[in-house]
Protein backbone atom coordinates (compact mmCIF):
# COMPACT_ATOMS: atom_id res chain seq x y z
CA UNK A 1 0.00 0.00 0.00
CA UNK A 2 1.41 3.42 -0.36
CA UNK A 3 2.22 5.98 2.01
CA UNK A 4 1.58 9.44 1.90
CA UNK A 5 5.17 9.85 1.43
CA UNK A 6 5.39 7.89 -1.37
CA UNK A 7 2.40 9.53 -2.93
CA UNK A 8 3.88 13.10 -2.56
CA UNK A 9 7.22 11.79 -3.96
CA UNK A 10 5.28 10.52 -6.80
CA UNK A 11 3.80 13.92 -7.57
CA UNK A 12 6.29 16.22 -6.65
CA UNK A 13 8.75 17.17 -8.70
CA UNK A 14 11.86 15.55 -9.32
CA UNK A 15 14.93 17.61 -7.99
CA UNK A 16 17.05 16.27 -11.04
CA UNK A 17 15.37 17.59 -14.16
CA UNK A 18 16.36 15.29 -17.03
CA UNK A 19 15.46 16.55 -20.57
CA UNK A 20 13.22 14.72 -22.85
CA UNK A 21 14.69 16.40 -25.53
CA UNK A 22 18.61 15.35 -25.22
CA UNK A 23 18.99 11.76 -24.30
CA UNK A 24 22.31 11.24 -25.53
CA UNK A 25 23.38 14.06 -22.51
CA UNK A 26 21.42 12.31 -19.90
CA UNK A 27 24.69 11.93 -18.01
CA UNK A 28 26.12 15.63 -18.39
CA UNK A 29 22.77 16.53 -17.60
CA UNK A 30 22.57 14.46 -14.46
CA UNK A 31 26.78 15.74 -13.72
CA UNK A 32 25.24 19.42 -13.81
CA UNK A 33 22.18 18.26 -11.23
CA UNK A 34 24.83 17.75 -8.94
CA UNK A 35 27.38 20.10 -9.21
CA UNK A 36 24.52 23.00 -9.60
CA UNK A 37 24.81 26.90 -7.99
CA UNK A 38 22.22 27.55 -6.21
CA UNK A 39 20.38 30.78 -6.94
CA UNK A 40 20.88 32.01 -3.19
CA UNK A 41 23.00 30.05 -0.29
CA UNK A 42 21.01 28.17 2.34
CA UNK A 43 22.95 30.99 4.94
CA UNK A 44 21.37 33.53 2.52
CA UNK A 45 17.79 32.56 2.60
CA UNK A 46 14.73 33.89 4.46
CA UNK A 47 13.39 31.26 6.90
CA UNK A 48 9.65 31.27 7.07
CA UNK A 49 8.54 30.56 10.75
CA UNK A 50 4.67 28.85 11.07
CA UNK A 51 3.77 29.24 14.41
CA UNK A 52 1.01 26.59 13.26
CA UNK A 53 2.60 22.68 13.48
CA UNK A 54 1.09 20.58 11.29
CA UNK A 55 2.78 17.31 10.25
CA UNK A 56 0.11 16.82 6.74
CA UNK A 57 2.38 17.70 4.06
CA UNK A 58 -0.80 18.67 2.40
CA UNK A 59 -1.75 21.24 4.45
CA UNK A 60 -2.07 24.73 3.48
CA UNK A 61 -1.13 27.14 6.76
CA UNK A 62 -4.08 29.41 6.99
CA UNK A 63 -3.18 33.43 6.56
CA UNK A 64 -1.19 35.39 8.30
CA UNK A 65 0.30 38.99 7.43
CA UNK A 66 3.24 38.64 9.69
CA UNK A 67 4.14 35.78 6.83
CA UNK A 68 2.95 37.59 3.65
CA UNK A 69 5.72 40.69 5.15
CA UNK A 70 8.25 37.82 5.04
CA UNK A 71 7.48 36.46 1.21
CA UNK A 72 7.49 40.14 0.02
CA UNK A 73 10.08 41.79 -1.62
CA UNK A 74 10.52 39.66 -5.15
CA UNK A 75 7.93 41.11 -6.79
CA UNK A 76 8.82 44.53 -6.09
CA UNK A 77 12.39 43.58 -7.51
CA UNK A 78 10.40 42.54 -10.38
CA UNK A 79 7.71 44.79 -10.95
CA UNK A 80 11.14 47.39 -11.55
CA UNK A 81 11.61 45.37 -15.43
CA UNK A 82 7.85 47.42 -15.77
CA UNK A 83 9.19 51.08 -14.63
CA UNK A 84 12.31 51.24 -16.64
CA UNK A 85 13.85 54.13 -18.49
CA UNK A 86 12.16 52.34 -21.79
CA UNK A 87 8.81 52.01 -20.11
CA UNK A 88 8.87 55.58 -19.23
CA UNK A 89 9.79 56.56 -22.71
CA UNK A 90 7.01 54.78 -23.99
CA UNK A 91 4.32 55.74 -21.08
CA UNK A 92 5.65 59.93 -22.11
CA UNK A 93 4.86 59.10 -25.84
CA UNK A 94 1.93 57.10 -25.21
CA UNK A 95 0.50 60.25 -23.38
CA UNK A 96 1.32 63.04 -25.85
CA UNK A 97 0.26 61.69 -28.45
CA UNK A 98 -2.59 59.80 -27.84
CA UNK A 99 -3.53 61.44 -24.68
CA UNK A 100 -5.65 59.69 -22.35
CA UNK A 101 -7.38 57.01 -24.42
CA UNK A 102 -5.03 53.98 -23.96
CA UNK A 103 -4.95 53.99 -20.16
CA UNK A 104 -7.39 51.35 -20.18
CA UNK A 105 -4.80 49.09 -23.03
CA UNK A 106 -1.91 50.26 -19.73
CA UNK A 107 -4.09 48.36 -17.38
CA UNK A 108 -4.62 45.20 -19.10
CA UNK A 109 -1.90 44.84 -20.15
CA UNK A 110 0.17 45.05 -16.82
CA UNK A 111 -2.58 42.08 -16.35
CA UNK A 112 -1.02 40.44 -18.79
CA UNK A 113 2.60 41.00 -17.40
CA UNK A 114 1.16 39.77 -14.48
CA UNK A 115 0.09 36.50 -15.62
CA UNK A 116 3.72 35.95 -17.60
CA UNK A 117 5.55 36.72 -13.59
CA UNK A 118 3.44 34.54 -11.80
CA UNK A 119 3.97 31.35 -14.22
CA UNK A 120 7.81 32.46 -13.83
CA UNK A 121 7.07 31.97 -9.61
CA UNK A 122 5.35 29.15 -9.73
CA UNK A 123 8.32 27.51 -11.77
CA UNK A 124 11.08 28.33 -9.37
CA UNK A 125 8.62 27.77 -6.07
CA UNK A 126 7.60 24.13 -6.90
CA UNK A 127 11.14 22.84 -8.31
CA UNK A 128 13.50 25.00 -6.71
CA UNK A 129 15.25 25.98 -9.55
CA UNK A 130 15.08 28.91 -11.65
CA UNK A 131 14.30 28.94 -15.98
CA UNK A 132 18.07 29.54 -16.80
CA UNK A 133 18.93 26.11 -14.76
CA UNK A 134 15.82 24.13 -16.40
CA UNK A 135 16.70 25.61 -19.78
CA UNK A 136 20.21 23.84 -19.46
CA UNK A 137 19.34 20.27 -18.13
CA UNK A 138 15.76 20.16 -20.74
CA UNK A 139 17.45 21.33 -23.99
CA UNK A 140 20.90 19.75 -25.63
CA UNK A 141 24.14 22.02 -25.45
CA UNK A 142 24.19 23.91 -28.51
CA UNK A 143 20.03 24.95 -27.60
CA UNK A 144 21.11 26.20 -24.08
CA UNK A 145 23.81 27.93 -25.73
CA UNK A 146 22.26 29.75 -27.87
CA UNK A 147 19.04 30.72 -25.50
CA UNK A 148 22.16 32.03 -22.91
CA UNK A 149 23.03 34.16 -25.91
CA UNK A 150 19.60 35.52 -26.69
CA UNK A 151 19.15 36.74 -23.06
CA UNK A 152 22.27 38.26 -22.65
CA UNK A 153 21.47 40.29 -25.65
CA UNK A 154 18.37 41.07 -24.13
CA UNK A 155 20.21 42.17 -21.32
CA UNK A 156 22.30 43.99 -22.89
CA UNK A 157 19.92 46.01 -24.82
CA UNK A 158 17.69 46.52 -21.24
CA UNK A 159 20.77 47.59 -19.54
CA UNK A 160 22.17 50.38 -22.32
CA UNK A 161 18.49 51.99 -22.00
CA UNK A 162 18.67 52.17 -18.36
CA UNK A 163 21.97 53.58 -18.11
CA UNK A 164 21.79 55.89 -20.72
CA UNK A 165 18.05 56.89 -18.95
CA UNK A 166 20.09 57.47 -15.52
CA UNK A 167 23.02 59.23 -17.22
CA UNK A 168 20.11 61.45 -18.98
CA UNK A 169 18.56 62.02 -15.19
CA UNK A 170 22.13 63.06 -13.77
CA UNK A 171 22.47 65.40 -16.60
CA UNK A 172 19.03 66.73 -15.92
CA UNK A 173 20.07 67.28 -12.17
CA UNK A 174 23.40 69.03 -13.48
CA UNK A 175 21.47 71.25 -15.64
CA UNK A 176 23.70 70.01 -18.46
CA UNK A 177 27.44 70.61 -16.56
CA UNK A 178 28.22 66.90 -16.71
CA UNK A 179 27.75 65.18 -19.65
CA UNK A 180 26.24 62.06 -20.96
CA UNK A 181 29.19 59.69 -20.92
CA UNK A 182 29.71 61.33 -16.90
CA UNK A 183 26.46 60.40 -16.19
CA UNK A 184 27.31 56.78 -17.59
CA UNK A 185 30.21 55.82 -15.61
CA UNK A 186 28.81 57.36 -12.38
CA UNK A 187 25.55 54.57 -12.92
CA UNK A 188 28.47 52.18 -13.64
CA UNK A 189 29.00 52.63 -10.26
CA UNK A 190 26.27 50.80 -8.70
CA UNK A 191 27.66 47.72 -9.86
CA UNK A 192 29.97 48.11 -6.41
CA UNK A 193 26.83 49.74 -4.50
CA UNK A 194 25.04 46.34 -5.23
CA UNK A 195 27.57 44.09 -4.11
CA UNK A 196 28.24 45.67 -1.69
CA UNK A 197 24.55 45.50 -0.56
CA UNK A 198 25.02 42.06 -0.62
CA UNK A 199 26.92 41.11 2.27
CA UNK A 200 24.52 42.79 4.15
CA UNK A 201 21.52 40.49 3.18
CA UNK A 202 18.57 39.76 0.87
CA UNK A 203 16.19 42.13 3.24
CA UNK A 204 18.46 44.57 2.90
CA UNK A 205 18.76 44.72 -0.94
CA UNK A 206 15.17 44.74 -1.02
CA UNK A 207 14.71 47.48 1.40
CA UNK A 208 16.81 49.80 -0.92
CA UNK A 209 14.89 48.90 -3.66
CA UNK A 210 11.93 49.90 -1.88
CA UNK A 211 12.75 53.14 -1.31
CA UNK A 212 13.62 53.92 -5.24
CA UNK A 213 10.05 52.51 -5.76
CA UNK A 214 8.87 55.10 -3.08
CA UNK A 215 11.08 57.70 -4.94
CA UNK A 216 9.99 57.51 -8.52
CA UNK A 217 6.12 56.67 -6.71
CA UNK A 218 6.37 60.26 -4.71
CA UNK A 219 7.86 62.29 -7.69
CA UNK A 220 5.80 61.23 -10.12
CA UNK A 221 2.33 61.32 -8.22
CA UNK A 222 3.86 64.90 -7.14
CA UNK A 223 4.26 65.31 -10.86
CA UNK A 224 0.18 64.24 -11.22
CA UNK A 225 -0.76 66.64 -8.79
CA UNK A 226 0.87 69.53 -10.26
CA UNK A 227 -0.84 68.44 -13.83
CA UNK A 228 -4.29 68.79 -12.21
CA UNK A 229 -5.63 65.77 -14.86
CA UNK A 230 -9.42 65.69 -15.53
CA UNK A 231 -11.20 62.74 -13.42
CA UNK A 232 -14.24 62.15 -15.50
CA UNK A 233 -11.34 61.95 -18.54
CA UNK A 234 -9.00 59.76 -16.77
CA UNK A 235 -11.45 57.44 -15.83
CA UNK A 236 -12.78 56.72 -19.30
CA UNK A 237 -9.77 56.46 -20.56
CA UNK A 238 -9.14 53.61 -17.57
CA UNK A 239 -12.44 52.13 -17.92
CA UNK A 240 -13.30 52.86 -21.92
CA UNK A 241 -11.58 50.97 -24.47
CA UNK A 242 -10.76 53.12 -27.07
CA UNK A 243 -8.11 52.84 -30.18
CA UNK A 244 -7.73 54.91 -33.82
CA UNK A 245 -5.27 54.24 -36.42
CA UNK A 246 -3.63 57.64 -35.50
CA UNK A 247 -2.77 56.13 -32.34
CA UNK A 248 -2.23 52.19 -33.24
CA UNK A 249 1.67 52.40 -33.05
CA UNK A 250 1.55 53.79 -29.27
CA UNK A 251 -0.80 51.00 -28.47
CA UNK A 252 1.27 47.98 -29.88
CA UNK A 253 4.51 49.55 -27.89
CA UNK A 254 1.97 49.50 -24.89
CA UNK A 255 1.16 45.79 -25.31
CA UNK A 256 4.90 45.17 -26.47
CA UNK A 257 7.13 45.88 -23.50
CA UNK A 258 5.01 44.66 -20.97
CA UNK A 259 6.85 41.13 -20.89
CA UNK A 260 10.76 41.96 -20.70
CA UNK A 261 12.77 38.85 -21.50
CA UNK A 262 15.39 39.01 -18.54
CA UNK A 263 12.81 39.64 -16.25
CA UNK A 264 10.83 36.49 -16.82
CA UNK A 265 14.65 34.64 -15.95
CA UNK A 266 14.84 36.68 -12.84
CA UNK A 267 11.49 36.11 -10.70
CA UNK A 268 12.05 32.60 -11.24
CA UNK A 269 15.54 32.85 -9.00
CA UNK A 270 14.38 35.94 -6.87
CA UNK A 271 11.33 33.43 -5.07
CA UNK A 272 14.23 30.68 -4.22
CA UNK A 273 15.27 33.52 -1.62
CA UNK A 274 12.80 32.15 1.11
CA UNK A 275 13.70 28.70 2.79
CA UNK A 276 10.91 26.40 1.48
CA UNK A 277 10.87 22.55 1.65
CA UNK A 278 9.88 21.46 -2.03
CA UNK A 279 8.76 18.36 -1.00
CA UNK A 280 6.05 19.83 1.62
CA UNK A 281 3.01 20.14 -1.28
CA UNK A 282 1.00 22.37 1.26
CA UNK A 283 3.88 24.78 1.56
CA UNK A 284 4.84 25.10 -1.97
CA UNK A 285 1.25 26.19 -2.22
CA UNK A 286 1.23 28.68 0.50
CA UNK A 287 4.49 30.47 -1.10
CA UNK A 288 2.75 30.44 -4.62
CA UNK A 289 -0.36 31.98 -2.60
CA UNK A 290 1.88 34.51 -0.79
CA UNK A 291 3.53 35.55 -4.09
CA UNK A 292 0.68 35.84 -6.46
CA UNK A 293 -0.57 38.46 -3.78
CA UNK A 294 2.48 40.75 -3.29
CA UNK A 295 3.67 40.69 -6.84
CA UNK A 296 -0.12 42.00 -7.76
CA UNK A 297 0.03 44.25 -5.05
CA UNK A 298 3.45 45.47 -6.56
CA UNK A 299 2.73 45.50 -10.36
CA UNK A 300 -0.67 47.56 -9.33
CA UNK A 301 2.09 50.44 -7.62
CA UNK A 302 3.97 49.92 -10.94
CA UNK A 303 0.57 50.37 -12.65
CA UNK A 304 -0.29 53.48 -10.95
CA UNK A 305 3.01 55.28 -11.44
CA UNK A 306 2.93 54.45 -15.40
CA UNK A 307 -0.36 55.97 -15.29
CA UNK A 308 1.04 59.03 -13.38
CA UNK A 309 3.55 59.27 -16.72
CA UNK A 310 1.20 58.58 -19.14
CA UNK A 311 -1.38 61.41 -17.31
CA UNK A 312 0.67 64.07 -16.96
CA UNK A 313 1.92 64.23 -20.54
CA UNK A 314 -1.34 63.96 -21.58
CA UNK A 315 -2.41 66.78 -19.88
CA UNK A 316 0.42 69.09 -20.70
CA UNK A 317 1.03 67.51 -24.94
CA UNK A 318 -1.90 65.96 -26.30
CA UNK A 319 -3.12 67.87 -29.57
CA UNK A 320 0.16 70.18 -29.35
CA UNK A 321 2.57 70.70 -31.97
CA UNK A 322 5.53 69.35 -29.51
CA UNK A 323 3.92 66.23 -29.14
CA UNK A 324 5.67 63.75 -31.85
CA UNK A 325 9.00 65.39 -30.73
CA UNK A 326 9.23 64.47 -27.04
CA UNK A 327 11.71 61.33 -25.80
CA UNK A 328 13.29 60.99 -22.47
CA UNK A 329 16.15 63.12 -23.32
CA UNK A 330 14.35 66.33 -23.80
CA UNK A 331 11.32 65.55 -21.98
CA UNK A 332 12.43 67.59 -18.70
CA UNK A 333 12.55 70.53 -20.74
CA UNK A 334 9.24 70.38 -21.92
CA UNK A 335 8.14 69.61 -18.79
CA UNK A 336 9.72 73.36 -17.39
CA UNK A 337 8.51 75.41 -20.37
CA UNK A 338 5.04 74.23 -19.80
CA UNK A 339 4.95 74.52 -16.00
CA UNK A 340 7.79 76.19 -15.41
CA UNK A 341 9.49 76.97 -12.31
CA UNK A 342 7.87 76.93 -8.41
CA UNK A 343 9.26 75.83 -4.82
CA UNK A 344 10.62 72.55 -5.94
CA UNK A 345 10.54 72.64 -10.15
CA UNK A 346 8.82 70.31 -11.78
CA UNK A 347 12.31 69.75 -13.85
CA UNK A 348 14.09 68.14 -11.02
CA UNK A 349 11.31 66.37 -9.70
CA UNK A 350 11.28 64.52 -12.69
CA UNK A 351 15.11 63.73 -12.89
CA UNK A 352 14.69 62.50 -9.43
CA UNK A 353 12.29 59.83 -10.49
CA UNK A 354 14.02 58.83 -13.90
CA UNK A 355 17.31 58.44 -11.65
CA UNK A 356 15.45 56.17 -9.61
CA UNK A 357 13.88 54.27 -12.51
CA UNK A 358 17.32 54.48 -13.84
CA UNK A 359 19.15 53.60 -10.46
CA UNK A 360 16.78 50.48 -9.71
CA UNK A 361 16.48 48.89 -13.03
CA UNK A 362 20.32 48.82 -13.33
CA UNK A 363 21.22 47.33 -10.47
CA UNK A 364 18.23 44.39 -11.06
CA UNK A 365 19.81 44.03 -14.67
CA UNK A 366 22.97 43.41 -13.14
CA UNK A 367 20.86 40.43 -10.42
CA UNK A 368 19.61 38.96 -13.49
CA UNK A 369 23.26 38.93 -15.39
CA UNK A 370 23.90 36.49 -12.33
CA UNK A 371 21.28 34.46 -12.52
CA UNK A 372 21.52 34.11 -16.40
CA UNK A 373 25.54 33.25 -16.79
CA UNK A 374 25.11 31.14 -13.62
CA UNK A 375 21.88 28.96 -15.06
CA UNK A 376 22.74 28.81 -18.40
CA UNK A 377 26.59 27.85 -18.20
CA UNK A 378 26.96 27.08 -14.85
CA UNK A 379 30.48 28.16 -14.59
CA UNK A 380 32.02 28.14 -10.83
CA UNK A 381 32.47 31.95 -10.64
CA UNK A 382 32.07 33.86 -7.56
CA UNK A 383 29.24 36.08 -7.44
CA UNK A 384 31.12 39.76 -7.81
CA UNK A 385 33.31 38.62 -10.78
CA UNK A 386 29.78 37.34 -12.84
CA UNK A 387 28.37 40.59 -11.44
CA UNK A 388 31.58 42.42 -13.06
CA UNK A 389 31.02 40.35 -16.31
CA UNK A 390 27.52 41.54 -16.36
CA UNK A 391 27.88 44.71 -15.94
CA UNK A 392 30.96 45.01 -17.96
CA UNK A 393 28.89 44.03 -21.30
CA UNK A 394 26.50 46.38 -21.04
CA UNK A 395 28.96 49.84 -19.70
CA UNK A 396 31.79 49.55 -22.95
CA UNK A 397 28.72 49.32 -25.32
CA UNK A 398 26.93 52.22 -23.30
CA UNK A 399 30.12 54.53 -23.02
CA UNK A 400 30.61 54.60 -27.25
CA UNK A 401 26.89 55.34 -27.19
CA UNK A 402 27.29 58.12 -24.89
CA UNK A 403 30.30 59.40 -26.38
CA UNK A 404 28.82 58.74 -29.82
CA UNK A 405 25.43 60.83 -29.32
CA UNK A 406 26.25 62.91 -26.64
CA UNK A 407 24.83 66.31 -28.34
CA UNK A 408 21.83 64.18 -30.49
CA UNK A 409 18.42 63.58 -28.78
CA UNK A 410 17.22 62.54 -31.84
CA UNK A 411 19.97 60.15 -32.29
CA UNK A 412 19.42 58.97 -28.67
CA UNK A 413 15.61 58.06 -29.89
CA UNK A 414 16.44 56.41 -32.78
CA UNK A 415 19.16 54.39 -30.72
CA UNK A 416 15.98 53.46 -28.34
CA UNK A 417 13.89 52.66 -31.04
CA UNK A 418 17.10 50.25 -32.29
CA UNK A 419 17.30 48.76 -28.33
CA UNK A 420 13.73 48.16 -28.14
CA UNK A 421 13.68 45.81 -31.78
CA UNK A 422 16.43 44.13 -29.92
CA UNK A 423 14.64 43.11 -26.53
CA UNK A 424 11.67 42.44 -28.83
CA UNK A 425 13.22 39.58 -30.47
CA UNK A 426 14.37 37.92 -27.94
CA UNK A 427 10.55 37.58 -25.87
CA UNK A 428 10.05 34.24 -27.69
CA UNK A 429 13.49 32.63 -26.16
CA UNK A 430 12.34 33.26 -22.15
CA UNK A 431 8.35 32.75 -22.73
CA UNK A 432 8.46 29.30 -24.96
CA UNK A 433 10.82 27.59 -22.76
CA UNK A 434 9.00 28.84 -19.73
CA UNK A 435 5.54 28.38 -20.60
CA UNK A 436 6.81 24.68 -22.50
CA UNK A 437 8.23 23.51 -18.84
CA UNK A 438 5.56 24.85 -16.56
CA UNK A 439 3.31 22.38 -18.47
CA UNK A 440 5.20 19.36 -17.86
CA UNK A 441 4.27 16.73 -15.04
CA UNK A 442 7.63 15.57 -14.75
CA UNK A 443 8.94 18.85 -14.07
CA UNK A 444 6.34 20.07 -12.15
CA UNK A 445 4.40 17.50 -10.55
CA UNK A 446 0.62 18.31 -9.15
CA UNK A 447 2.15 21.98 -9.93
CA UNK A 448 1.60 22.10 -13.81
CA UNK A 449 -0.71 24.33 -15.26
CA UNK A 450 -4.03 23.27 -16.50
CA UNK A 451 -5.61 23.39 -19.85
CA UNK A 452 -7.48 26.49 -19.37
CA UNK A 453 -4.36 28.27 -17.49
CA UNK A 454 -2.07 27.11 -20.23
CA UNK A 455 -4.50 28.19 -23.02
CA UNK A 456 -5.01 31.60 -21.73
CA UNK A 457 -0.52 31.80 -21.43
CA UNK A 458 0.23 30.86 -24.71
CA UNK A 459 -2.60 33.68 -25.79
CA UNK A 460 -1.36 36.21 -23.89
CA UNK A 461 2.24 35.01 -25.01
CA UNK A 462 1.08 34.97 -28.66
CA UNK A 463 -0.54 38.18 -28.71
CA UNK A 464 2.69 39.78 -27.46
CA UNK A 465 4.94 38.12 -29.69
CA UNK A 466 2.53 39.04 -32.63
CA UNK A 467 2.06 42.89 -31.57
CA UNK A 468 6.55 42.69 -31.41
CA UNK A 469 6.93 41.22 -34.87
CA UNK A 470 4.33 43.85 -36.00
CA UNK A 471 6.81 46.17 -34.22
CA UNK A 472 9.80 44.87 -36.04
CA UNK A 473 8.41 44.53 -39.66
CA UNK A 474 7.55 48.27 -39.39
CA UNK A 475 10.93 49.02 -37.84
CA UNK A 476 12.65 47.06 -40.41
CA UNK A 477 10.32 48.20 -43.57
CA UNK A 478 11.55 51.65 -42.88
CA UNK A 479 15.15 50.79 -41.85
CA UNK A 480 16.32 48.30 -44.34
CA UNK A 481 18.23 49.96 -46.88
CA UNK A 482 19.99 48.17 -49.37
CA UNK A 483 20.82 45.29 -50.97
CA UNK A 484 23.43 43.40 -48.62
CA UNK A 485 21.89 44.73 -45.70
CA UNK A 486 18.49 43.43 -46.72
CA UNK A 487 20.12 39.77 -47.41
CA UNK A 488 21.82 39.69 -44.19
CA UNK A 489 18.23 41.02 -42.73
CA UNK A 490 16.52 38.24 -44.23
CA UNK A 491 18.84 35.41 -43.65
CA UNK A 492 18.71 36.19 -39.61
CA UNK A 493 15.66 36.36 -39.94
CA UNK A 494 15.40 32.45 -41.76
CA UNK A 495 17.61 31.65 -38.64
CA UNK A 496 15.70 33.17 -36.20
CA UNK A 497 12.39 31.63 -36.97
CA UNK A 498 13.51 28.19 -37.37
CA UNK A 499 15.06 28.22 -33.66
CA UNK A 500 11.55 28.95 -32.84
CA UNK A 501 10.23 26.53 -34.34
CA UNK A 502 12.52 23.90 -32.59
CA UNK A 503 12.01 25.21 -29.61
CA UNK A 504 7.88 25.06 -29.98
CA UNK A 505 8.68 21.42 -31.79
CA UNK A 506 10.58 20.06 -28.80
CA UNK A 507 7.91 19.72 -26.58
CA UNK A 508 4.72 20.53 -28.70
CA UNK A 509 2.52 17.49 -27.21
CA UNK A 510 2.71 19.10 -23.92
CA UNK A 511 1.63 22.40 -25.53
CA UNK A 512 -1.22 21.01 -28.02
CA UNK A 513 -2.75 18.69 -25.34
CA UNK A 514 -5.11 21.08 -24.44
CA UNK A 515 -6.50 21.77 -27.25
CA UNK A 516 -6.59 18.26 -28.55
CA UNK A 517 -9.21 18.10 -25.84
CA UNK A 518 -10.82 21.26 -26.55
CA UNK A 519 -11.39 20.57 -30.12
CA UNK A 520 -13.39 18.03 -31.99
CA UNK A 521 -13.70 17.30 -35.75
CA UNK A 522 -11.40 18.82 -38.65
CA UNK A 523 -9.84 21.05 -35.84
CA UNK A 524 -8.62 18.10 -33.62
CA UNK A 525 -7.32 15.46 -36.20
CA UNK A 526 -5.44 18.95 -37.76
CA UNK A 527 -4.27 19.56 -33.99
CA UNK A 528 -3.05 15.51 -33.81
CA UNK A 529 -1.23 15.68 -37.24
CA UNK A 530 0.58 18.78 -35.64
CA UNK A 531 1.00 16.18 -32.11
CA UNK A 532 2.57 13.86 -34.17
CA UNK A 533 5.78 15.72 -35.84
CA UNK A 534 7.67 15.39 -32.78
CA UNK A 535 8.30 11.68 -32.98
CA UNK A 536 9.13 12.35 -36.50
CA UNK A 537 13.21 11.91 -36.78
CA UNK A 538 13.18 13.37 -40.23
CA UNK A 539 11.49 16.78 -38.90
CA UNK A 540 13.42 16.96 -36.29
CA UNK A 541 17.06 16.09 -38.48
CA UNK A 542 15.75 18.85 -40.62
CA UNK A 543 15.20 21.36 -38.17
CA UNK A 544 18.88 20.45 -36.70
CA UNK A 545 20.26 20.71 -39.95
CA UNK A 546 18.89 23.91 -40.71
CA UNK A 547 20.15 25.37 -37.62
CA UNK A 548 23.51 23.91 -38.18
CA UNK A 549 23.86 22.60 -35.14
CA UNK A 550 24.31 19.30 -33.77
CA UNK A 551 23.07 17.23 -30.44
Amino acid sequence: MMTPDDESNRLLPSTAVKSSQSNDNDNDNDNDNDNDEDAYEAREKIVIIDDNENNDINHVPPFSWKKLWLFTGPGFLMSIGFLDPGNLEGDLQSGAIAGYSLLWLLMWATTMGLLIQMLSVRLGVATGKHLAELCRHEYPHWATYLLWLMAELALIGADIQEVIGSAIAIQVLSRGVLPLWAGVLITASDCFFFLFLENYGVRKLEAVFAVLIGTMALSFAWMFGDAKPSGSELLVGIFVPRLSSRTIHQAVGVVGCVIMPHNVFLHSALVQSRKIDPRQIGRVQEAINYYTIESSAALFVSFMINLFVTTVFAKAFYGTEQANDIGLANAGQYLEAKYGGGFLPILYIWGIGLLAAGQSSTITGTYAGQFIMGGFLNLPLKKWMRAMITRSCAIIPTIIVALIFNASESSLDHLNEWLNVLQSVQIPFAVIPLLTLVAKEEVMGIFKIGPVVSRLAWTVAGLVIVINGYLLFNFFVSEVNGVLFGVAICAGTTGYVAFIIYLLHANLDTQLQPYVYSHSGATASIVQLFAYFPKSRGLDATVTSFLGAYR
